[in-house]
């Protein structure tokens, strides 16, 4: 294209950066791009050089688009140019009527779809050389004669259905954007419904597994306050004990995992001292560690190493990489667990190193990039444990979100594996032991009034067995309105709660019982869902404390001692501890 056919298109924008991106989408028509950053000097560049279109920013300091389109379109000279506004916010239908009788010819929006922009612009420069290319005739017209003017209107005739064409096409382009943006929105839609249908599943899910495993687990700490004689028996009451703790935790990691992909998880950060965390991670996992005979051997620092991070969570985590290697070893194998302090690979200050070294089956190396993908299971082809494929992703996930990074190693099938964890050290470590803070001084308490309510009959009479060999007094209802009326009969102490109950449920009860000050005793919900909702739910309703199902029998003993020693404290639904 020569100098003198290539056209003007004016690019106004106060964003260089914007400006950029439309010469570079633009620049491929080869016409002459002329920039302006304010409406000022577009004006400015208008006065100088004629313009086949402009592409004009809404929002724009001092004097906007729609400002600067009606001073250009005020002028006789430019009041047929045509303008496209572009905007990166919904524009209402009165400021596009705004704009359209500015002169606008059409919208773009950021973000900018390339083809869409070119399209535009190129066919308003068409029209531009076809309006020109029409002057041109009408010029020549004006010096023809007669017979010559008739072919010439002919010509005019096939240039405004070409005008026209082209119009047609651009409503369609601009139709298909439309329809193309309602259905992002649908999909957009879609996906969060997806989302609350899946947690909602999950959290139902959990509930009505943890209310039978809730009934299970009472009914085994029940038998493990008998005495025994036959062995068989004895054995079976550890394998539930067992079982059953591995399918609650089974559920807790679902539940985080989902918590951690959403993005809905918490870390309650203080400063931790890792010893800790290796202490209470040997302890959960020790009756599995005893009952294959593996050798654990754990090795410290002699100085204390601790970081800002999650107890429970970082507990949680060294526990998962321990059951991993105690599951996937031989019995009687040898289990290597290490903390030290390491230089960070960047050189700044120090992190902490967690190992977990097995002699088990160990991880092929075409398996090692996935080990740590959900649902992912080793394949052996001789062997295959049991599990979900969660753990290691779960941890993962729990590490990164401490700043951290955890890392599999192994050099193949029957050589054993290793699990390192690496996490960023608290600065300025002290000699001086951390204090933990507790709101339980650890006073036994005596008897209590307590009254369980729950709908699963199983649950309840196991669980108030067990408080009764324990020395508390205890009522048992069913349901909600009996719930009410024994509270008033029997004025207890304590009520343990059901919330997932027919009918009823617990929230009500709850906030019957708070209503009026009717009962300003202990309110514990004893629940099988576990979401963070629920327990923002359960405090409004009026709990003081939340314990999911099946319930860690020795906390709640702790918490019923606590309320034994501080009787003359005061209670009621004013208190807000949630644990």
């Amino acid at each position: 294209m020569s100098e003198e056919d290539r056209v003007n298109i004016l690019l106004v924008d106060d964003q260089p950066a914007r400006l950029l991106t439309y010469e570079a989408i633009l620049g491929d028509l080869g016409e002459n791009l002329v920039t302006a950053g304010s409406g000022r000097e577009a004006l400015q560049q208008l006065m100088g050089n004629e313009f086949a279109a402009i592409l004009l920013d809404v929002s724009m300091p001092g004097m906007d688009g729609f400002e600067t389109a009606a001073l250009i379109h005020e002028h006789p000279r430019f009041e047929k140019t045509p303008i496209i506004f572009v905007t990166a916010v919904h524009v209402t239908d009165l400021d596009r009527l705004r704009g359209y009788k500015l002169g606008a010819v059409d919208y773009v929006y950021v973000p900018v779809v390339p083809e869409i922009l070119r399209g535009k612009v190129q066919v308003l420069v068409e029209l531009y050389r076809k309006r020109r290319e029409l002057q041109r005739v009408n010029a020549a017209l004006e010096k023809a004669n007669s017979a010559l003017l008739s072919e010439k209107r002919r010509e005019l005739e096939t240039m405004n259905e070409s005008l026209r064409q082209a119009n047609a096409e651009l409503a369609f382009i601009n139709e298909s954007l439309k329809a193309e943006m309602r259905e992002r929105e649908r999909a957009q839609a879609a996906v969060l419904e997806s989302d609350r249908r899946k947690e909602e599943f999950l959290a139902v899910l959990s509930h009505e597994l943890r209310n039978p495993l809730a009934a299970v687990d009472a009914a085994v700490k029940l038998i493990q306050h008998k005495n025994l004689f036959d062995p068989q028996l004895g054995w079976a009451r550890d394998v539930l004990a067992r079982q059953t703790a591995h399918l609650s935790r089974l559920i807790d990691d679902l539940l985080d995992i989902s918590r951690i992909s959403r993005g809905k998880i918490t870390l309650r950060r203080e400063p931790v001292e890792v010893v800790a965390v290796i202490a209470r991670a040997v302890e959960t996992v020790r009756p599995m560690i005893e009952a294959r005979r593996h050798d654990l051997q754990v090795s410290l620092p002699k100085r204390p190493l601790r970081i800002h991070g999650d107890l429970v969570r970082l507990t949680q985590v060294v526990s998962n990489l321990l059951n991993n290697a105690a599951k996937y070893s031989d019995e009687g194998s040898r289990i290597d667990l290490e903390l030290k302090a390491e230089r960070c690979t960047e050189g700044l200050g120090e992190e902490i190193e967690i190992r977990v070294r097995d002699r088990g089956i160990g991880i092929p190396t075409s398996q090692l990039p996935n080990v740590f993908q959900l649902f992912h299971q080793l394949e052996q082809p001789n062997r295959r444990e049991g599990g979900l494929g969660v753990g290691l992703a779960l941890s993962r996930g729990l590490v990164e979100l401490h700043g951290g990074t955890i890392e599999a190693r192994s050099e193949g099938s029957g050589r054993g594996s290793e699990f390192v964890v690496r996490i960023p050290e608290l600065a300025q470590v002290t000699e001086e032991p951390i204090q933990l803070q507790t709101d339980w001084d650890g006073a036994e308490g005596g008897k209590l009034r307590l009254l369980l309510v729950d709908d699963n009959v199983d649950s309840a009479r196991t669980l108030a067995m067990l408080l009764e060999m324990s020395g508390h007094e205890v009522r048992v209802a069913h349901a909600g309105p009996a719930a009410l009326e024994t509270t008033a009969q029997y004025q207890p102490d304590c009520v343990l709660l059901d919330i997932g109950m027919p009918e009823m449920n617990g929230y009500e009860v709850a906030r019957r019982l708070r209503k009026d000050r009717k009962f300003a005793g202990e309110l514990v919900a004893l629940t099988g869902f576990g979401r963070d909702y629920d327990r923002e739910q359960a405090q409004l309703a009026g709990f003081d404390h939340y314990l999911v199902k099946p319930v860690d029998f020795q906390k709640l003993q702790q918490l019923l001692d606590q309320f034994a020693a501080g009787q003359g404290a005061p209670k009621g639904p004013t208190r807000t501890a949630m644990v």
